[in-house]
């Protein structure tokens, strides 16, 4: 094995060099701080592997995302989000019967407790419907007590199951209450996003009929949300998971992750940018010169990624779907006009070009959540239905590691040296 050599304080310290099969590379400092007494320094742990992993591959330079080795691109297009689910927390794609089964336990288990519906209404109704979701899924530990430990096999099996079913009933419950309507009975016959199409629109009044197109786009979007790898919701899911948290508690968490406008939030602020250039008549081109004048509170929204210094893979499927879905509805979209130019020009100046900013994830999803009827302040509730498939196989893949360890990042102090103590009545 080749190493690496620290010269610190006059010593020579030997660093391992940790390499992953798809050839990155990585200096294993785990001893570093015994040996030399030393830790690293780096803010946001941006360039810091907390773990090794299986689940996801991404290669930002590239423009690759692969979940188990299955390109997305394949997968946003043959499969299907419940499919991907059992691929990303197992490992493998499903035979047929195992498909069969494990589609059928996640309908079945949809249904919430009886007193579970009640939760909601002790709620406000203005409740943020990501504060609602993250409550109600930490409360499901007290509900099912019978499967809590993170190290029983059987007990993790359940809860995965449940977790999956009842998320999409536990989102539209959440808006629902918010606009006090009755909350809709899941119904088993319906596929996972028909399903939760049914809970947030439909009615005790009459059926509600989906729409397929609208279904498929929905399936795809959660697909492409799965899993990103060792970002801020999921890097803390890993960080409860490890104080050997039960599953509810740690995606729970990571609910609350998300819910941060620099995290799960992005999909929102694109709508408001856009929403803005339509009521303000400006064109694309003038918003991008005002964006390269770097005036106060203008910013680019949904170009660029933390991770991605090429296109996100993600964003051309979804802008595919973005077109299909409001051809299917007949919508004619301003917003989506606006979207268009703003691309298009973006991507013919050398100023965005240059710094590799090319439509992200989240520059198309709002608009076709807003075409279907999703509320923007339910964008970052759907990004965490399409999560929770990710969430679940790193917590599952943490719990099995044979480097288990408890999470505890170091710091670098800089506030005051030891002080001697002085009595209220004499201090000045």
């Amino acid at each position: 094995m080749r190493d690496a050599i620290l010269t610190y304080d006059g010593k020579e310290y030997r660093l391992p060099v940790v390499t992953g099969s798809e050839g990155e590379q990585a200096l294993d400092i785990s001893a570093l701080r015994k040996q030399s007494g030393a830790i690293c320094f780096d803010p946001g742990y941006v360039n810091t592997g907390a773990c090794t992993s299986a689940i996801t591959f991404l290669d930002g330079e590239k423009g690759i995302l692969r979940y188990r080795g299955y390109p997305i691109e394949e997968l946003a297009a043959h499969s299907s989000f419940l499919e991907v689910a059992y691929l990303l927390i197992y490992g493998e794609l499903p035979k047929a019967a195992e498909f069969a089964a494990w589609s059928d336990s996640i309908r079945r288990h949809s249904m919430v407790h009886e007193k579970m519906r009640r939760f909601y209404d002790a709620l406000p109704k203005e409740a943020h419907p990501m504060a609602v979701c993250s409550a109600a899924i930490g409360a499901l530990s007290t509900f099912y007590q019978d499967s809590l430990d993170p190290r029983d096999p059987q007990q993790v099996m359940v809860s995965i199951h449940r977790l999956l079913a009842k998320m999409p009933t536990i989102a539209a419950y959440s808006y629902k209450t918010s606009i006090g309507q009755p909350r809709l009975y899941p119904k088993n016959n319906l596929d996972y996003a028909s399903g939760y199409l049914r809970m947030m629109f439909g009615t005790p009044c009459e059926d509600y009929e989906v729409n397929p197109v609208v279904a498929k786009a929905l399936d795809t979007l959660w697909i492409l949300h799965a899993d990103h790898e060792q970002n801020c919701s999921t890097s803390t899911v890993r960080l409860v998971g490890s104080s050997l948290a039960n599953l509810f508690a740690s995606v729970s968490a990571g609910i609350f992750a998300l819910w941060g406008p620099l995290h799960g939030g992005a999909n929102q602020k694109v709508i408001e940018m856009l929403q803005r250039i339509s009521a303000g008549g400006e064109s694309g081109k003038q918003f991008l010169e005002r964006v390269k004048r770097q005036e106060e509170g203008v910013r680019l929204m949904g170009f660029g990624h933390r991770v991605y210094k090429n296109f996100d893979p993600r964003a051309r499927i979804i802008k595919k779907a973005c077109f299909e879905v409001l051809e299917q509805l007949h919508v004619q979209s301003r917003l989506l006009d606006v979207a268009i130019e703003l691309e298009e020009q973006a991507l013919a100046d050398p100023y965005f070009v240059e710094r590799k900013l090319y439509p992200n994830v989240d520059f198309y999803s709002g608009i076709i959540y807003q075409a279907i009827g999703i509320p923007v302040n339910m964008f970052t509730v759907m990004f965490a239905i399409g999560r929770l498939p990710g969430w679940i196989a790193q917590w599952v893949e943490l719990q099995a590691d044979p480097t288990f360890k408890i999470g505890r990042p170091r710091q670098i102090y800089t506030g005051a040296g030891q002080r001697a103590y002085v009595g209220l009545a004499d201090r000045d």
